[in-house]
């Protein structure tokens, strides 16, 4: 007798609104671009099509299988791609914490330090990998000599730091925004000669220091590129410049709204008029565009909070329950935190999510993870102050052997789901007993014949064809 299987996602993948979307709109989107004799580059479509194969079982899947009971299961499998796909980004959102906290930040205080930059470097911050390296770069650099500064003053000379940034392209109104959010020792490391480092916590940076912080980074930057930012600044790719130009600005490129901004709901106050105005608040401060946040920190002893915080700075820049589809098929997506402005939705046609998406995927080689001092691959002290791995019977949770090893580089998904949402995607719900992986199907043919057979629809909807019409090309 066969055994029943269960697809144990609630909800496929191409029934999501994203989806929907995407799959109804790219040709149209591409094929506009083509009329206009506009280059989509091949990394940004790809992108798109990827996500379209993501976790949709006609075109592969795992089969795990419970010995006890046999009960299957059947999982799809993920398009890898780094851009905007949130289940791809959530995943490694999730991989990326939990290989920080188990094998590189060390159990001492830490402190997030995030820094913004004026409109014209983000527009080429987001195509110049090496650009945005030396950005980053001098913002370890000056955060760091911030703290031995502070760290000399209490009586500890030559302390050393460690930091890891992450790079965000994303505002949260899905404009593009690159930005880094540093997560540093709140304290520094020193050692006598043939000693071991030892940490020294230090005392919460005053307003003072922040604003020392910001007009240090705004000064160097703008010492250090001034001869990159009288060059000529375009991408060399005309399409992606003007893409990226408007993106920065939050407007829309493409379409009967080209150039105008994009379309925002508001609270119950409507919009601020002084939408301007600086940012406020403990702990930050604003310097010539340049702008540091570094009021959040984490206690020595609170992994689950440090855990949190790195999801937080490595999170995918969209979210599907934030995604909903207004009367007139436009799409609203609620922004995590209302702007300054009063605004708290932004409201967009279909075609211009698409539009927003491909600006949001970086380039071949952009790198979004950046390791800094005593925490950088090649230190000196890296491998005293690094934490040693998690017991066995912490990072075993949520294998599929029998015989578990501490985990390296890489979690298995279930690992990961166990992690984060305290919940065992491999123990069987019918008997409570462990399912292992049987078979790994990768022909989209064989799978769609398994599928069939065991009466489970994994036939996504066609791809539209392309809607352009010659009274619409004026507009593109």
């Amino acid at each position: 007798m066969r055994a029943a299987v269960l697809q144990y996602e609630t909800r496929a993948p191409e029934q999501t609104l994203l989806y929907g979307v995407v799959a109804s709109e790219l040709e149209t989107f591409l094929a506009r671009q083509r009329s206009a004799e506009h280059e989509v580059p091949r990394f940004v479509e790809r992108e798109f099509r990827a996500f379209l194969e993501c976790g949709v079982l006609s075109h592969g899947f795992l089969r795990v299988h419970c010995g006890s009971c046999g009960m299957d299961r059947v999982v799809g499998f993920s398009c890898k791609k780094r851009g905007w796909c949130p289940s791809c980004g959530g995943r490694r959102m999730a991989e990326t914490a939990a290989h920080l906290v188990d094998h590189v930040l060390p159990h001492v205080p830490m402190r997030q330090g995030v820094l913004s930059v004026p409109h014209g470097l983000r527009y080429r911050m987001a195509y110049d990998a090496d650009l945005l390296s030396r950005v980053m770069g001098i913002f370890s650099r000056v955060v760091f000599q911030s703290l031995r500064i502070r760290a000399s003053e209490c009586g500890i000379p030559r302390g050393q730091c460690g930091a890891v940034t992450f790079v965000q392209r994303f505002g949260s109104a899905l404009n593009l925004h690159p930005h880094g959010h540093m997560i540093c020792t709140d304290g520094v490391y020193a050692a006598l000669p043939g000693e071991s480092p030892r940490f020294y916590p230090l005392a919460p940076p005053g307003q003072k220091d922040i604003v020392w912080v910001a007009q240090m980074i705004a000064t160097r930057i703008q010492h250090a590129l001034e001869a990159d930012l009288a060059t000529d600044d375009t991408v060399g790719e005309p399409w992606l410049a003007e893409l990226y130009i408007d993106g920065v600005g939050n407007k829309i490129r493409t379409g009967p709204r080209s150039g105008q901004k994009t379309s925002m709901a508001y609270g119950p106050g409507g919009p601020v008029i002084d939408q301007e105005r600086p940012a406020s608040g403990i702990r930050c401060a604003d310097y010539q565009g340049f702008s540091v946040h570094a009021n959040v920190a984490v206690r020595a002893a609170d992994r689950k909070g440090l855990e949190s915080l790195c999801k937080y700075a490595a999170r995918p820049p969209l979210a599907h329950d934030r995604l909903e589809e207004a009367s007139g098929g436009k799409l609203v997506y609620r922004m995590k935190t209302p702007w300054r402005n009063g605004a708290t939705h932004v409201v967009m046609e279909r075609i211009e999510l698409i539009e927003k998406l491909a600006a949001l995927v970086p380039r071949p080689r952009y790198h979004i993870v950046h390791y800094y001092g005593v925490l950088a691959p090649a230190a000196k002290w890296r491998r005293d102050i690094v934490p040693d791995p998690p017991p066995l019977d912490q990072c075993s949770h949520g294998s599929d052997t029998d015989d578990p090893k501490p985990p390296r580089k890489n979690y298995t998904w279930a690992q990961l789901m166990a992690r984060t949402f305290e919940f065992d995607v491999l123990q069987c719900p019918r008997c409570g007993g462990r399912m292992k992986v049987i078979a790994v199907i990768e022909s989209p043919e064989v799978a769609c014949r398994i599928l069939d057979s065991l009466g489970i629809v994994c036939r996504p909807p066609p791809l539209l064809a392309a809607r352009l019409r010659i009274e619409q090309l004026e507009h593109y």
